[in-house]
């Protein structure tokens, strides 16, 4: 049963990238037509993106073109690529030892269903959801794949508390700043990775998120981070997350039947990390 499980999966997973090649041979054959090809839309160039939604108030949406309208957030980023370029990270030795024993064995806790802070929080597949309360003076961030929690981003002023008990998400107050959230975070654990290749951390951990809606597709997530006990100086990163209309949040159960364990220690016949399912 189980390998006819693994089986399973592994066709469904070869017929989504079948399904997504042809999708990007035909939007390149597409662009190629507008560009003075043959056939339709020639010299057509792709409409404009709509500009930001906004409510009554003139306050930029983060949850959906308008109140009540459902939709996801996904990445723009290759799964390979580290949050920040490199050449701007500058790692303590044994930091960037880490770093370089993490890029051979993928031991990455979000694996094994494990909530990460961050940018890693925004860089599964399936996306993220925002959700403003401001009559409670809170923002909500849900995540769909992995861990399938959310995390808490305190708006109404309030500063960090004094001792706090360190965690998977940390401590995060946010405001706003125009068009942009600000999220203040500390109080890390150092039981997640900072980005899908590994970037180490600790407990000192102190980072700056903003993310602006630039259209109605688009959001500019800046990530700072400031970690003495990992850097000898703060670095900036960031990438762009896509609005996808109409999606909700779905059933993610991490748990059941997650073989990624097995797979990153070898509990299989060979490790393979080729697959294009991914958590």
């Amino acid at each position: 049963m189980r390998k006819w499980i693994i089986a399973l999966a592994a066709a469904v997973a070869l017929s989504s990238v079948v399904i997504n090649t042809a999708d990007a041979q035909q939007q390149q054959q597409g662009g190629a037509k507008g560009k003075g090809g043959g056939g339709g839309g020639k010299g057509k160039a792709a409409p404009p993106a709509a500009p930001t939604p906004r409510d009554a108030a003139g306050k930029v949406i983060l949850n959906g073109e308008i109140a009540g309208k459902n939709g996801v957030w996904t990445p723009q980023i290759g799964i390979t690529e580290p949050a920040a370029k490199l050449e701007n990270v500058s790692f303590q030795p044994w930091a960037k030892a880490l770093y370089d024993e993490r890029q051979k064995h993928e031991l990455e806790p979000h694996t094994r269903c494990k909530p990460s802070g961050a940018a890693r929080q925004f860089m599964t597949p399936y996306g993220v959801e925002f959700t403003e309360f401001p009559e409670f003076g809170r923002m909500y961030i849900f995540d769909i794949g992995g861990p399938h929690t959310f995390r808490v981003i305190y708006m109404d002023g309030r500063t960090h508390p004094d001792n706090i008990t360190p965690t998977n998400y940390g401590h995060s107050i946010g405001w706003w700043e125009g068009d942009t959230l600000v999220v203040d975070t500390v109080g890390y654990n150092e039981d997640f990775w900072l980005d899908r290749r590994g970037l180490p951390h600790t407990e000192q951990l102190h980072t700056i998120e903003r993310f602006t809606r630039t259209d109605k597709q688009t959001i500019d997530y800046k990530l700072t981070v400031d970690d003495p006990g990992a850097y000898t100086k703060p670095f900036d990163g960031g990438f762009n997350l896509r609005y996808n209309e109409n999606q909700e949040l779905f059933e993610y159960v991490c748990q059941q039947a997650n073989y990624a364990h097995e797979l990153m220690v070898g509990g299989e016949t060979k490790v393979s990390r080729t697959s294009p399912i991914v958590p």
